[in-house]
């Protein structure tokens, strides 16, 4: 069993590399905005967070992947896991969802939106970004299933999975085209849609 001076640095080792997964995203975004995606290295990139090119590719596989990685989604997952079995999948993933978007700072709003342009405008982002959607949907579905007591693959649980992230994928284009949006509100009032039997 580990002491609690093991969990406690072990806690710290966590907390240091969520900040150079953050600081390595921040700099990486600066500079698409300031010189454009396509212009942009992997070289330039660690040389502004001041990390090797090597420690860039321990956190991000790809240039890619720094623009898709989101410190939110984890958290998300773990408000929704902890609310009681009686709530309702829908409701369920709408508390998470306000909960944590509720509180982010104005820099994270801006980081959000600064991401979800660039996932749109460049093609081979929103490719990696729809290729990727498997690991969500096997996630949202086991979460699911556990909560409704079906099994993943269930016909419902399927569809109500797919139902969510086509959602999540229109809001997502409305967010983009809204410069005054709010991604968590957008999703929350996109989700209610679904929640009451998508009412028209």
């Amino acid at each position: 069993m580990a002491s609690s001076g093991d969990l406690s640095e072990l806690g710290l080792r966590e907390r240091k590399k969520a900040r150079t997964r953050a600081a390595i995203q921040r700099h990486a975004l600066r500079l698409f905005r300031e010189q454009g995606y396509d212009a942009t290295t992997v070289s330039q990139i660690a040389e502004a967070a001041e990390v090797s090119e090597s420690t860039f590719f321990r956190y991000f596989p790809s240039k890619e992947e720094v623009v898709l990685w989101d410190e939110f989604d984890p958290r998300v997952v773990d408000v929704l896991l902890a609310q009681p079995p009686e709530v309702g999948p829908i409701r369920a993933l709408r508390i998470a969802i306000r909960e944590v978007l509720g509180q982010l700072s104005p820099a994270d709003r801006e980081a959000m939106r600064e991401r979800t342009d660039l996932m749109l405008a460049v093609p081979e982002l929103r490719m990696t970004m729809l290729e990727q959607l498997a690991s969500p949907m096997q996630l949202f579905a086991r979460i699911i299933a556990e909560r409704s007591g079906r099994k993943p693959d269930d016909p419902a649980v399927r569809a109500l999975v797919g139902a969510i992230v086509g959602v999540s994928i229109g809001v997502m284009f409305a967010f983009a085209e809204d410069p005054t949006g709010d991604l968590g509100e957008m999703i929350d009032e996109a989700l209610g849609y679904l929640e009451a039997g998508l009412p028209i």
